[in-house]
């Protein structure tokens, strides 16, 4: 009698233990991730300030002034090309980011260093761990698009006042290309190069092929699907509707947003159930 007693009151606090996990469970894993973080923050922050730094120099000053002694200061899409190509490199710097959280860490969580397993065996859920990862992804793109967009208002690359815009949709632009990938990585049982290979022939071409430093429409027609499907090239696009005015019409603005919507949505759905099954079987 003593010990049923005693067991019931602890199995209740067990039980009320374990509600607080399953109902905030994505929190914990996005502060475990933002813990793991602080192991590279060095990185995190030379990648956030360094990035706009040299690439707005390197590309926008450096290149632009060759492009502006041969087509004028307004010579590309009426603007000049700093003002045209920055908005475009701020959403290429949110997919790399986004690239690099979405497959070494959900390889590790997996594989590696299986601590997906250890939090699923707790009160969180397969569904939830995905759900961590993301907000923890999204905390880190929406810090480092911040300190870009500054870093181009410094340079004078934002003409329009509705140019802040653009770091929501250089989120979305990361979380439309980074989520897609790491629904790839999470059927993945062994590395044997796979990821290598994404950063070398997807991420890089779909960066040379996406209207990323010059008009799409400058590329052969028979390219220029490659720009159509690309995540990057529709928030490229959008990000110059905010941060110059670029006209474009209404229907084509929507469709950029609908799309990186639903590549986010899908893909983070898709994930959620690739996880579940993995983590449970």
């Amino acid at each position: 009698m003593t010990t049923t007693a005693g067991t019931a009151p602890d199995a209740q606090l067990a039980i009320a233990a374990a509600v607080k996990p399953r109902r905030f469970g994505a929190w914990y894993v996005a502060e475990h991730r933002f813990r793991v973080m602080r192991s590279y923050l060095q990185t995190v922050l030379m990648t956030a300030i360094g990035y706009p730094l040299l690439y707005l120099f390197a590309m926008g000053v450096g290149l632009g002034s060759l492009v502006s002694k041969n087509l004028g200061e307004q010579g590309v899409d009426g603007v000049s090309y700093l003002a045209f190509v920055a908005p475009a490199l701020l959403c290429t710097a949110a997919v790399t980011i986004a690239s690099e959280e979405f497959t070494y860490p959900v390889m590790l969580g997996f594989k590696w260093n299986p601590t997906f397993y250890g939090m699923n065996a707790a009160p969180i859920g397969a569904g939830q761990i995905i759900d961590g990862l993301v907000i923890s992804v999204v905390a880190r793109l929406f810090t480092a698009s911040i300190i870009y967009y500054v870093v181009m208002v410094l340079f004078g690359a934002v003409p329009s006042a509705a140019g802040f815009l653009a770091i929501p949709v250089a989120v979305l632009a990361g979380v439309a290309f980074g989520v897609p990938v790491m629904t790839y990585v999470a059927t993945l049982e062994q590395d044997t190069g796979q990821l290598a290979l994404v950063m070398r022939f997807v991420l890089l071409p779909m960066t040379l092929f996406s209207g990323t430093f010059f008009p799409l429409t400058a590329m052969p027609w028979f390219l220029q699907w490659i720009g159509w499907l690309s995540p990057l090239w529709h928030a490229s696009e959008l990000a110059r509707v905010f941060t110059y005015g670029m006209a474009e019409p209404l229907w084509l603005t929507i469709t950029h947003v609908l799309y990186l919507v639903a590549l986010f949505v899908v893909f983070w759905m898709w994930t959620r159930r690739i996880a579940a099954r993995r983590l449970n079987k």
